[in-house]
């Protein structure tokens, strides 16, 4: 395998601006996945409770250990969730423009929408 056949994977989670609604996704491109919550560019959960802040996020070499981490993270209550959001960012700041700049602007460079579509609670 060469380093262009390395793809990671991501597990992520997006707030809304009130820190009301959490929504756990998984993907693997996490700067375009990112900029389709931001965007609304599809409708369902994360356009509804206008979910556009990434706050939380694990990176993973091998797909099945991503969705194996997302669904234990969907699994818990929602204390739990925010003390795991808070060890990576206890001032739960977007972490979107830290890790890629102003991604609202920036077009999605594979023309993909979106990789994992899935709700979460």
């Amino acid at each position: 395998m060469t380093d262009c056949d390395v793809r990671d994977y991501f597990v992520y989670i997006m707030t809304n601006r009130s820190r009301v609604v959490l929504y756990v996704g998984m993907t693997d491109r996490l700067d375009g996945r990112v900029l389709d919550h931001r965007s609304h560019v599809v409708e369902g959960f994360t356009s509804k409770y206008r979910l556009t802040r990434l706050v939380y996020y694990e990176q993973f070499s091998d797909p099945i250990s991503a969705i194996t981490r997302e669904k234990e993270i969907k699994g818990w209550r929602r204390a739990k969730k925010n003390a795991l959001v808070e060890t990576l960012n206890p001032k739960w700041e977007d972490l979107t423009e830290l890790l890629f700049g102003d991604a609202r602007t920036r077009p999605r460079s594979n023309g993909r929408s979106g990789d994992q579509y899935r709700q979460s609670s």
